[in-house]
């Protein structure tokens, strides 16, 4: 990636992935007794770090895909049928071979074990708690941090130290489990594709060759229809990759978390700072993240729900001068709002790409320009709570959740306040 830009050209490709093995192997393996679960984990932990030392690559192409002249790439690009779409990406993987293998030969493994990957973030951190409230043996993938996830260990769960860029990581945190839950997400400084792409490729890669059972997959709303928007367009991509790898899954695709709401509204309300806004009509149905771990094991429970693309939304769907009105009156203050204009965001990202250097930055604004667009992020969800035997009046609406937050937080404050002036009293 170095001495080059990253772009994304117009235009769109289909994903294509050919049936598992995954990666092809130089000669078939000669017929002996079926190994047990332990060899074969042992066999799979000592092959997988070198195999996948290059999980995979996002690069600019021109013309057709071509095969690489030392490996062939298990992810190919192909034309789509005139009058459909074509993804964007030009996608490589130069893992070397693996054989996919599996444990039913060994010793069973318990359903209820379960990793959680990206545990510390907004929602796999209410996945973590959700699954140990129901029993679940959890463990927890989380990157070496100079602060240690602690809280995680003190609710019950077990951390174990891997970094989805760093391939020769992941297999080890494999061993024993049945599920595998991916909230992750890169960190807003990293290159999209380091963590997203190139990470997650790895992660399924391993996933398949260490026999996991059920991959449940976070994706975005209508990701699918956006690929000029680098992440969303890596979203669809790894749902398509998924989809063909030959593992049981659940892609769930998202619109929003109500508690990304608090810091970015009801927080600089409360404090009178301003409020950054848009002048776009955009429309997001807003989802507690603890709704969205409970449906998420009712789900996983659900045979009937393997192998679905499934896609969670909020009872309502909300403008960002709606979200803003309704903190207003909750918190009892006018917000000081400072509105954004859309045009502004495209010129930004339109600058930003000028520069090697600032291509994340225009990503990621091409993701905001994308949310501050005429567009509705939301879907109907009448047969997925069908579908999961879920009564649409247990989840929990948008203003419920933000009456019951500014409620505590204004008595916290009434609180802190008349010890305040008792303490003035006093002294």
């Amino acid at each position: 990636m170095t001495g080059r830009r990253w772009t994304w050209r117009d235009g769109h490709r289909r994903l294509g992935v050919p049936s598992p093995p995954l990666l092809p192997t130089p000669k078939p393996p000669r017929r002996a007794t079926p190994p047990t679960a332990h060899a074969m984990a042992s066999t799979s932990l000592a092959a997988l770090p070198s195999q996948l030392a290059s999980p995979g690559r996002l690069r600019p192409r021109r013309g057709r895909a071509a095969l690489s002249s030392t490996a062939r790439p298990h992810v190919l690009l192909h034309r789509a049928p005139r009058g459909g779409s074509r993804c964007r990406l030009a996608v490589t993987c130069n893992a070397q071979a693996v054989a996919p293998t599996s444990i039913a030969q060994g010793t069973p493994v318990r359903p209820t074990s379960i990793l959680v990957v990206g545990a510390t973030g907004t929602l796999g951190r209410q996945v973590v708690r959700r699954a140990l409230d129901e029993g679940y043996d959890v463990r927890c993938l989380v990157r070496p941090r100079p602060a240690p996830a602690d809280f995680l260990r003190d609710w019950g769960a077990t951390v174990v130290n891997a970094d989805l860029s760093k391939p020769e990581t992941i297999p080890a945190t494999l061993v024993g489990i049945h599920t595998v839950i991916d909230c992750a997400t890169g960190r807003p400084e990293e290159p999209i594709r380091t963590v997203d792409w190139e990470g997650k490729v790895a992660l399924i890669q391993c996933a398949k060759a260490m026999g996991i059972q059920k991959y449940v997959f976070y994706s975005i709303h209508n990701c699918d229809k956006h690929p000029e928007v680098p992440l969303m367009e890596i979203k669809h991509c790894t749902e398509k990759f998924i989809q063909d790898s030959g593992l049981d899954y659940i892609i769930i695709r998202l619109c929003g978390f109500m508690q990304g709401l608090i810091g970015q509204y009801a927080v600089p309300i409360l404090e009178e700072k301003s409020v950054w806004g848009t002048d776009a009509p955009t429309r997001i149905a807003y989802m507690d993240t603890q709704d969205v771990a409970r449906l998420t094991f009712i789900a996983m429970r659900n045979e009937k729900a393997t192998k679905k693309l499934l896609t969670f939304a909020g009872p309502r769907a909300w403008t960002t001068q709606e979200v803003i009105t309704l903190c207003e009156r909750l918190a009892g203050q006018d917000a000081n709002v400072t509105t954004v204009p859309v045009a502004v965001l495209r010129f930004t990202r339109q600058l930003t790409r000028f520069f090697q250097w600032t291509n994340d930055v225009a990503d990621r604004l091409a993701f905001s320009e994308v949310l501050s667009s005429d567009t509705v992020f939301s879907a109907p969800m009448s047969e997925t709570y069908q579908l999961l035997g879920v009564d649409a009046n247990d989840i929990l609406s948008l203003e419920k959740y933000l009456q019951d937050y500014f409620t505590n937080i204004l008595k916290k404050l009434k609180d802190l306040k008349a010890q305040s002036k008792q303490t003035d009293i006093f002294f």
